[in-house]
This record gives structure tokens, C-alpha cells and sequence, in this order.
């Protein structure tokens, strides 16, 4: 939210986390600056919040009687303390994350084992390239490109490692298989009957095939005993 004429607050009451205020350095200490943003009340606005890394000197970022574009990082109103940033404050903070969640957000870095997205979140979530789609992917430029928007599903956090992990194809769509066409057709009673005829004579046919293949091996059982019987006649009258 941006702080001029009309939506500038006028008391802390009207202060919320992450809201855009504009001020005055008042006074310069060791560990920060406080900032006059006409709320009745100065604002803190720590040497750790100066949107530098290791600094020294508060006054090398920032200097007594200047302007200054800062963020409402918390609000404690029992006290009427109000600490400020220089840093915008992401829109997505990490009680806003879960696991399941679909977030869209913008391809900002690609890498050959994956790409990173900025969602709005304190630093970018990551995409394997596992995950950039079914099936096998060689390239993850094959999918996506820098300035690509996207939506994407966290499949994990690590809060301790600030590290979020997304995916893609967790998005896509199951394949719809075809469906087989049901069949509706209602034989009429005369095919009904000439059915129950063709499987009555397949039935006799295969009976009688049965029948004959028995009258077969008994026949053969009689030869092989004929041959057995005059083999032996044959060698009792040597």
C-alpha cells in the first residue's frame, strides 16, 4: 500500500504489517534509525533492515533529515513500538505455505537439473526437472523459459532449509481413456432360437466326436491285444 495525502495513516491503529509508509530520519544510533512516518510515534527501523548486508555504519545507507520509503514489519500497539523495513516484505510469508497449495509465479532461473520460480514468497521455490512434466524431459527449456508464468502445486517444504519445493505435472490432468461404446442391441426371439439350434448341434457334434475317439482307442486296444495274442500262439506252437 502506498502512503501519500489521502491513505497516508495518521495513527498506529492504522498500521499493518507489510504496509508501504513514507518518513523522516529523525536521529541516527548505532543499531538503526528512527523514522518520524506521522504517526504520533517514531519507528524503528534496525541496522538489520537496511536492505544491505553488513553494515556498519547506519548512516552510510541512510542519514538524519532524509526521506524514506519503508514497510511496516511489526506493530506491537500495547507499547506503540513500530519496527520498519527497507525491504519489501514478500506476499506470501511462510505461515502462508502448505504443502498442496497451487501458486502461480514467474520463471526467473533456469538450471539443467530444474527451474526456480518467484511466487511472491521470501526467496524463490524450486521445480525438478522431474517434475516439469510426465514422461521424460531432457532440457527443462524443453517445457519452460525465463519469463514463463506458471502454476504450480508445493509438493514439499523445508522451513529450515527455506526451501520450497513445486511441480508442475502434479497439475496436469489424468488421460481419459476411450470408452467402449455400450451395446444396446436386443436379439429378437428368432435369432434367440437360432442360436440355442447352432449350440444344441455343436453340442451333439462334440458328443459324438467324444464318442467316436473312445470307439477309437478301444479299437486300437483290441489290435495291440489281437497282435500280442498271436505273437504268443505264434512262439507256443515252435
Amino acid at each position: 500500500m502506498s502512503a501519500d495525502n489521502t491513505t497516508a495513516p495518521s495513527s498506529v491503529a492504522e498500521l499493518t504489517p507489510g504496509m508501504e509508509v513514507r518518513g523522516t530520519v529523525k536521529r541516527i544510533e548505532l543499531y538503526g534509525a528512527f523514522v518520524d512516518i506521522g504517526v504520533g510515534q517514531d519507528a524503528l527501523l534496525h541496522v538489520s533492515q537496511l536492505g544491505q548486508p553488513n553494515v556498519r555504519n547506519v548512516e552510510d545507507v541512510v542519514k538524519a533529515g532524509e526521506e524514506v520509503t519503508a514497510y511496516v514489519l511489526r506493530v506491537d500497539r500495547e507499547t506503540n513500538r513500530i519496527a520498519l523495513s527497507l525491504v519489501k516484505p514478500p506476499a506470501l510469508s511462510w505461515d502462508d505455505l502448505h504443502e498442496g497449495m497451487t501458486v502461480t509465479g514467474t520463471v526467473v532461473r533456469m538450471e539443467p537439473f530444474g527451474v526456480f520460480v518467484d511466487i511472491g514468497a521470501e526467496r524463490p521455490g524450486m521445480i525438478h526437472v522431474s517434475e516439469l512434466a510426465s514422461g521424460f524431459v531432457n532440457s527443462p527449456s524443453d517445457v519452460v523459459k525465463v519469463g514463463d508464468q506458471v502454476n504450480a502445486q508445493i509438493i514439499k517444504l523445508n522451513r529450515k532449509k527455506r526451501r520450497i519445493d513445486m511441480s508442475l505435472k502434479a497439475l496436469e490432468e489424468p488421460a481419459q481413456m476411450p470408452q467402449e461404446p455400450e451395446d444396446d442391441y436386443v436379439p429378437t426371439a428368432m435369432e434367440l432360437a437360432l442360436r440355442r439350434a447352432m449350440e444344441g448341434r455343436s453340442g451333439k457334434a462334440e458328443s459324438a466326436s467324444r464318442r467316436e475317439s473312445k470307439q477309437d482307442k478301444k479299437n486300437r486296444r483290441q489290435e495291440l491285444e489281437d497282435i500280442l495274442s498271436r505273437t504268443l500262439k505264434h512262439h507256443s506252437t515252435r
